[in-house]
């Protein structure tokens, strides 16, 4: 998967959302007003404020992967047994969180010691059934950052929690399969 940062494109990307989004304000107005905003492209605080959420979606996206990240690695060192299952699932997510991640921002800290601490232990299929579940959880909150998003990033959210889903029913599957 090809990282996507914060680029010129995605700012002009922006500014053009911010800017089309002031037009599409104003058709409901009868054109009695003289309405500058319609007339105005952003200023360099409206482009700034949208740079900023993308930054904030990014880290978050990229944060809540890296957790993933981790107890897809935790899962696999409680439970050898489910690494050929998981490896491919796991290297997606790895993928995924590095296209998430901000431009200069590089990968989240790991959080192996935070994962760690809640463990997995008991049988492997209730280890891979809490792991589908946590893909649920972050697909549907990468699902949920759309309104927000910028074009650009939306697309890359989209893509990101549709494989998300992908994954979680994947893993269910495998949770049907695995024996402890």
């Amino acid at each position: 998967m090809r990282r996507t940062g914060t680029t010129r494109r995605g700012a002009f990307t922006a500014a053009g959302v911010i800017a089309a989004g002031a037009v599409l304000a104003g058709c409901g107005d009868s054109g009695d007003r003289n309405d500058s905003a319609r007339d105005r492209a952003p200023t360099a605080a409206e482009i700034t404020a949208a740079l900023r959420t993308e930054k904030k979606l990014r880290t978050n996206a990229a944060r809540a992967g890296g957790e993933l990240l981790d107890r897809y690695e935790q899962v696999i060192a409680d439970h050898p047994a489910t690494a050929t299952g998981l490896a491919p699932l796991r290297d997606a997510v790895r993928a995924h969180v590095a296209a998430l991640a901000p431009a200069g921002g590089g990968t989240p800290a790991s959080t192996r010691r935070r994962t760690a601490a809640t463990g997995n232990a008991g049988d492997a299929g209730d280890a891979v059934r809490a792991l589908a579940a946590e893909e649920r959880r972050i697909a549907d909150d990468r699902a949920a950052a759309l309104a927000e998003a910028p074009p650009e990033l939306a697309r890359l959210l989209a893509s990101v929690a549709a494989a998300g889903a992908a994954h979680a029913y994947l893993l269910t599957e495998l949770a049907k399969e695995t024996t402890s």
